[in-house]
């Protein structure tokens, strides 16, 4: 079945001897998603590991005791399907897209690199140059650059902070002993899962696990926390937030761009915060994907100031963190700080009226639904959830939460986020 607004979601759940979690959800679609969700991202790097998570990620596609690089490359693409990874501060994924004929080669291929790569020092002095060249086009993108040096203000001296490319110096120090020990470390069947979305039949699809050696994997290493570095306050803390008048709260750089970018926020909530829902729905309003948000309206439509105004609230295990973007031209930035500032205390002074609740409520909705029928995105986002929170997503029981909040929740947060005080500023003009 699809998921929709009115169903619960149906998952098929089970836990395998070793510990690895499996979660499907059945479709009748021909095309599978499925894959590992792994634990492993940025802050599980001890110090001097920076960006080895990463690394580690791109290592595991070089060859395995079965299959060269090549071979791993052909083994889903020669049946029109995809393979395909990531990572970022908290979880490491490799994922496939497969027609459900084929659903046992993509089980078969996504289980050997994870357990079975062999990092080989020639492939790995390869792929080092890559990710540079990686590192070097994100530096020449000021946009993006922006938001990793705003995480490493707000999380200063936490791994959360760091950059999840790590840098040139760093991935030249990394060997086949540097990727295998992490590893080794990190990619432990019981700190991961495996999620399927398709028309497969679930019995079969763990005696697929079973026959690919899963069980094979050495079980008795203890699995690290999601929190395996020092870990951060679960609730929001403002005995934590700086004044922007402290210089190391209020950074202006300069860079070579005809471009000025701000960015602006504060640590918020994290994942298990109940007021997390709250800021989502606080967030779109204030500068979601939606045209309609109040920081386009004010920044773009009414006074054509930028090109791109957002805000974002990010979510970790222990912590979040929430923060405004925008581009404009620099000597339009003291200008657009002041109408942000009046939006904020727009939404600190006064509670939504009823229309405007109602009104920002079907809007997240609908924008969910729609994002639910991205079959991969959906299935990435139920196997992050199946690994932290132990269950599937439910859309159904998300619209209820949704329905349940109240205008004055979300001025209580705008109150606690939006404070100048607390908000920390990062300027590039």
């Amino acid at each position: 079945m699809r998921p929709d607004n009115t169903a619960t979601v149906k998952y098929n759940i089970a836990t395998l001897v070793n510990g690895l979690r499996v979660i499907h959800l059945p479709s009748a679609s021909p095309v599978v998603f499925c894959g590992y969700s792994i634990g492993a991202g940025t802050r599980h790097e001890h110090n001097g590991e920076e960006g080895l998570a990463h690394f580690c990620e791109h290592a595991t596609f070089k060859g395995t005791v079965r299959r060269s690089s090549v071979q791993i490359i052909n083994a889903l693409e020669r049946l029109g399907g995809d393979l395909n990874a990531y990572t970022n501060k908290e979880e490491t994924v490799y994922y496939a897209a497969i027609t459900r004929e084929h659903i046992a080669n993509a089980v078969d291929v996504l289980t050997d690199i994870v357990f079975n790569s062999t990092y080989p020092d020639t492939e790995l002095k390869k792929e080092i140059e890559v990710v540079c060249d990686e590192i070097e086009s994100y530096n020449d993108s000021p946009a993006e650059l922006i938001y990793d040096e705003f995480e490493n203000m707000v999380f200063a001296g936490h791994p959360l902070g760091h950059s999840i490319l790590g840098t040139a110096e760093q991935l030249h120090s990394y060997s086949h002993k540097h990727v295998a020990d992490f590893a080794r470390r990190m990619y432990i069947p019981s700190h991961m899962v495996f999620f399927a979305y398709g028309d497969v039949e679930f019995a079969k699809l763990l005696r697929q696990l079973e026959k690919c050696s899963v069980l094979s994997v050495q079980c008795s290493i203890a699995a690290p926390s999601l929190t395996d570095n020092p870990s951060l306050s679960t609730e929001h803390d403002s005995s934590t937030q700086h004044s922007t008048l402290n210089t190391e709260h209020y950074v202006v750089k300069s860079i070579d761009s005809h471009q000025a970018h701000v960015m602006i926020g504060s640590r918020s909530y994290s994942l298990h915060d109940e007021r997390r829902l709250a800021l989502c729905l606080l967030n779109n309003i204030l500068g979601g994907p939606g045209m309609n948000s109040r920081l386009n309206l004010a920044l773009r439509e009414r006074c054509g100031l930028v090109y791109t105004v957002e805000s974002s609230a990010v979510s970790y295990t222990d912590t979040g963190v929430w923060s405004i973007y925008f581009g404009c031209d620099p000597k339009d930035v003291k200008r657009c700080m002041r109408i942000v500032r009046r939006e904020l205390d727009k939404m600190m002074r006064r509670p939504l009226s009823n229309t405007q609740l109602a009104n920002a409520k079907w809007q997240i909705k609908g924008q969910m639904a729609i994002a639910c029928d991205n079959r991969e995105s959906f299935a990435l986002d139920f196997g992050k959830n199946f690994l932290h929170f132990g269950c599937g997503k439910d859309q159904a029981e998300l619209n209820r939460k949704i329905d349940a909040l109240t205008a004055e929740q979300l001025q209580a947060i705008a109150c606690d986020l939006f404070s100048s005080d607390k908000l920390y500023t990062l300027i590039y003009k």
